[in-house]
């Protein structure tokens, strides 16, 4: 197969191991360059844990103190900042290949009109306006990912985002070719936006939500996608699995050719918080309300509905701080804004107040150092977890992150917790092992974007040395996921044991590396299904479904189907898939017993429209 596919045509998605490690990052820009939040910065002592000390000595910690400066790596321009395409372009020089790295950054933009940039953005990078509408603060020029790092290749252009700006493309069309976990939220693109890497090379993302394209969408070589609450002028085309909710503009319902999904409406959604600044500059966090049945922007007809908090309700936490100051600033009733870094945890992040909001900043990074879980989640309401990534440690936790607690039933429908842009990663910037990467609980959780993965590339990989049996198991019941993505995990991926479940879009990759037949063998069934619904569940529902096999290790392995489900009326899907990536191992099925097998060397989806 050609590396530079024709527009539409499948590509074979392959990820190349790297051929050596990326370096640590190099801050390249200052505190000079950062225009801070206030002139109150954590203290020292509070970064270095002193509440835990003062506690283990009977003394009452000193209160945190609320707001502060953002840090070095949040880097806030107005239009009258000097060279401002210079420290945009010196940020993408050290990020742009640092897969694993350590840098991580946050590009802001007052309110304003800004002309002739193009934000390029590598690993771990975040750009966002300041407004509290994408159209406050105007950009004529491009926010730019393409794949000339990788050789064309685009798919691995993960952790990086764009949110709550107006662009006006350079050339009439913006290039946005990502992969996994690089959210498009809140813009407004004056004009095209083109999903594939400069040449059409392979691509494999992606998000987008509550965002305006006044032009044409293209896809081209991308394979699957999720579009939410958005509206766009139009779509051109379609490789796999392309996924509409609540999208004005959006295709026909058509699958599986062309291989639209649209529904329209999104059941719940409700937007991820983002920072903004007031009529008097300072900065404030916007909490977006809760909307059944959505269709199309949030922000459309003037200030959107929602309520704020001013920075000095959040502590904002430095790379450095301690779980202890972390989860003391959180019984203080302070909410958590998490700057660009990476944070160890000895202990685990308790949430327990009903309506905190944990915010990360540039992809702020979580890595339980000893096999606890990162952050845990009480079954209260309204919790807001959005913009952050936990990275396992190398002692195994069973689970990374918890949403409620086992047995959790209390009715959340009216204020529910979501997680929006929170990612989970184990292995590939270093050994990291967990049993359950994700566990919810709570009742009525949205699960908005995510991306939980088992690295099949980089650093501390392998069929054991990463070993993570379970991506995303579901307990809660009337739990709504919009875009999951999941992948490689040595047993389910997904496994959905609450009542009531939805999902709109999931893709999944199963483990490249399984080593032979016998290790993925599940008692008598050949391979863990990627997305389980559990025996006890009589009513479940999911739309735009896809799983992929590259068993490229044993190439002869079979796998009895993707999707496994009770066969009962309450359980039903819409529009599955899976493909068998240049024959490097096969299905069987689809879902249960039903559905055509893959086709040998042939990269082409075998689908079910309606199950049962």
């Amino acid at each position: 197969m050609p590396d530079t596919p024709p527009p539409g045509t499948p590509a074979v998605r392959r990820r190349a191991v790297l051929a050596a490690a990326t370096a640590a990052a190099v801050p390249v820009l200052t505190a000079a360059a950062v225009t801070p939040a206030s002139a109150a910065p954590p203290s020292a002592a509070a970064a270095s844990g002193a509440p835990a000390a003062a506690a283990a000595h009977g003394k009452r910690p000193r209160a945190l103190p609320g707001g502060g400066d953002l840090g070095p790596n949040v880097l806030v321009f107005d239009p009258s900042a000097p060279d401002i395409q210079a420290r945009l372009d010196a940020v993408f020089r050290q990020q742009e290949s640092a897969q694993f790295g350590t840098g991580r950054y946050a590009l802001l933009f007052r309110p304003g009109t800004y002309h002739g940039l193009n934000a390029q953005l590598g690993f771990y990078t975040s750009i966002a306006g300041l407004g509290l509408s994408p159209d406050d603060t105007t950009v004529h020029g491009d926010v730019t990912v393409d794949a000339g790092w990788f050789g064309g290749n685009a798919t691995q252009n993960f952790w990086r985002s764009a949110e709550n700006l107006a662009l006006v493309p350079a050339s009439g069309t913006n290039r946005w070719a990502v992969a996994q976990a690089a959210p498009f939220r809140r813009m407004h693109v004056h004009g095209g936006l083109d999903l594939a890497p400069s040449g059409y090379g392979w691509a494999s993302g992606g998000y987008i939500a509550d965002s305006r394209i006044e032009g044409q969408v293209g896809p081209y070589s991308q394979q699957q996608w999720y579009t939410r609450d958005s509206a766009i002028g139009s779509w051109l085309n379609g490789v796999w699995n392309m996924v509409f909710s609540g999208v004005e503009g959006a295709p026909a319902q058509s699958f599986p050719a062309p291989p639209y999904t649209t529904l329209d409406t999104t059941p719940v959604s409700r937007e991820k918080p983002f920072l903004y600044v007031d009529g008097r500059g300072g900065f404030r966090v916007f909490l977006p309300a809760k909307r059944t049945g959505a269709r199309g922007v949030t922000w459309g007809k003037g200030t959107p509905r929602g309520s704020s908090l001013p920075l000095s309700r959040f502590y904002v936490a430095r790379p450095g701080v301690s779980a202890a100051t972390l989860n003391q600033a959180l019984a203080q009733g302070l909410h958590l804004l998490l700057t660009p870094g990476v944070y160890h945890l000895d202990r685990p992040v308790r949430v327990n107040r009903a309506g905190t909001v944990v915010l990360g900043l540039g992809y702020a990074t979580l890595i339980p150092d000893n096999g606890v879980t990162a952050l845990k989640v009480a079954d209260v309401d309204g919790v807001r977890l959005a913009g952050f990534l936990v990275d396992a440690g190398p002692v195994n936790s069973r689970t990374l992150l918890e949403i409620g607690p086992p047995g959790a039933r209390r009715d959340h429908s009216a204020d529910p917790t979501t997680v929006q842009d929170v990612f989970v990663r184990i292995g590939g910037a270093g050994a990291g092992r967990a049993t359950t990467s994700m566990v919810v609980n709570n009742r009525h959780t949205i699960v908005d974007h995510t991306w939980v993965w088992r690295a099949d590339h980089g650093e501390g990989v392998g069929w054991e040395t990463n070993r993570a049996d379970y991506g995303v198991v579901v307990n809660g019941d009337d739990v709504l996921a919009t875009g999951l993505f999941v992948e490689h995990f040595n047993k389910y991926d997904v496994q959905w044991n609450g009542q009531r479940g939805r999902t709109i879009f999931f893709q999944n990759e199963k483990a490249y590396d399984a080593p032979d037949q016998a290790a993925i063998q599940n008692g008598p069934v050949k391979g863990y299904a990627a997305y389980k619904v559990g025996a006890g569940v009589t009513t479940h529902e999911g739309w735009g479904l896809g799983s992929y096999c590259f068993y490229n290790v044993d190439p002869t392995i079979v796998q009895h189907h993707g999707f496994a489900a009770p066969d009962v009326p309450g359980v039903k899907f819409h529009d599955l898939l899976v493909v068998s990536l240049g024959g490097q191992g096969q299905y069987e099925h689809v879902i249960n017993d039903l559905g055509a097998p893959t086709s040998g060397t042939s990269t082409v989806p075998s689908t079910v429209v309606s199950y049962p």
